[in-house]
């Protein structure tokens, strides 16, 4: 089969890996991918929104199955794209379709959503400019922390969660007023800050069927102890030593079967993955947001877990036939150390060359921001290089995956040597 993989970050590169695994794979192409993925296929240098340059890339390379990496194709419709273009309806593509993803592309439409079908959420209410001074009394009616989400897409940063009221006022007249986040922030979600320890979960679903997948817990903050600015991600571990089974068993009751039902009674059609941020709050899951793709460094920790033919999974995605697969599931720990460049999530210099990747043993590398520059790995983005490792618990993992780190460089290296020390 010939796939492509749209993206370039180590979600590509950990997607790329699995797939380049299996026996049914005949070509691997991946736009615009980085430094690891072109050991695994052939980079294609075009950006993951430019439809019209990915349908010849489909036709010309005779491509199979389109796996999607990042939300901003699959909010941007994608998935319709193919159906509605003549030459490309018969091509599958995993992602949701527009409508459906815009269960990430808007806050207020996911909370809507959630009210509808019942699924555990925090309380919230959503304000425009126009509105600013309602959501002043609003904020007013909470206790502190004040939680103010940016409704559209703000690639990870458009939550703040603040102490203090006259910040948060501040913050929301920025937001809506001022557009710190530009269209993203055109409507501001307000919502009650809920205490608890957060995860996320991943379901596979067909629109009919559907799978949960290893659970993952990430940590976004750059600083040690969850402390310092928000990024892509710093790490992750999986499985999520608190998600015991009867804890999966509401999850699963209380939320996957809803959202699946729901996108069905709702007519939103879904092919792909659903990402499921939660927080366990007492002894119950409720909802945080959803995500309509993998989680990146989630992706580096869940799909190492999964034994299963990546195509043949996907083929039975597209195929609607979901249910006819037993998953299979390594019971051992993953865990991922995330490598950053110095100044992330500020500015920081790209270009960097990277050295001791050849001399990383018993951990797989996932590329992030990496490109090829005169024959040699360099830097190219904030999140730099991801080293994952299997153990027989998360801290032994954990400790194979730093001991590898340690043998990683390049100018301004920065990673978080805590991951895990929450659990």
């Amino acid at each position: 089969m010939n796939i492509l993989i749209l993206g370039s970050g180590g979600r590509e590169h950990a997607m790329a890996w699995k797939i380049s695994q299996s026996q049914n794979l005949s070509n691997l192409y991946i736009a615009p991918g980085n430094a690891g993925t072109a050991e695994l296929g052939e980079n294609i240098p075009i950006g993951v929104n430019d439809f019209k340059e990915i349908k010849k890339v489909v036709l010309s390379k005779n491509i199979e199955l389109v796996l999607v990496g990042p939300e901003d194709p699959l909010v941007n419709g994608i998935h319709d794209f193919f159906l509605q273009d003549t030459e490309l309806s018969n091509v599958p593509v995993i992602g949701p379709q527009k409508m459906a993803a815009t269960l990430e592309g808007s806050k207020e439409f996911a909370k809507e959503f959630m009210m509808r079908h019942n699924i555990p959420t925090a309380r919230y209410k959503s304000f425009t400019a126009e509105t600013v001074e309602d959501g002043f009394r609003f904020l007013e009616e909470l206790s502190a922390p004040y939680v103010l989400k940016a409704d559209g897409l703000a690639a990870g940063k458009g939550v703040v969660i603040l102490n203090d009221l006259q910040q948060a006022k501040d913050e929301l007249k920025a937001m809506l007023v001022d557009q710190k986040f530009g269209t993203a922030s055109t409507t501001v979600v307000i919502e009650e800050f809920l205490d608890g320890i957060e995860l996320s979960v991943f379901v596979l679903t067909d629109g009919e069927h559907y799978k949960v997948l290893p659970t993952a817990k990430d940590y976004k903050r750059i600083g040690e102890g969850d402390t310092g600015l928000n990024t892509g991600g710093m790490g992750a571990i999986s499985p999520v030593p608190f998600a015991d089974e009867v804890f999966m068993d509401k999850i699963e009751e209380r939320i996957v079967k809803p959202t699946v039902e729901g996108l069905k009674m709702d007519n939103l059609p879904y092919k792909g993955f659903i990402f499921i941020g939660l927080i366990k709050v007492g002894d119950d899951p409720k909802v945080i947001e959803y995500n309509v793709r993998m989680g990146d460094p989630e992706t580096e920790v869940v799909l190492p877990r999964i034994q299963n033919d990546f195509i043949e999974l996907l083929k039975t995605v597209a195929a609607g036939t979901l249910n006819d697969v037993d998953l299979k599931i390594d019971e051992r720990s993953a865990t991922t150390v995330m490598t950053v460049s110095g100044g992330y999530p500020g500015s920081y210099e790209k270009g960097k060359e990277i050295s001791g990747i050849e001399s990383i043993t018993d951990s797989i590398v996932f590329h992030a921001g990496t490109t090829l520059k005169e024959g040699k790995v360099v830097t190219n983005g904030g999140r730099v290089m991801a080293i994952t490792s299997y153990g027989d618990n998360f801290k032994d993992a954990l400790k194979l995956s730093y001991q590898n780190v340690e043998k990683l460089d390049f100018d301004g290296i920065n990673y978080r040597k805590d991951i895990g020390f929450d659990l």
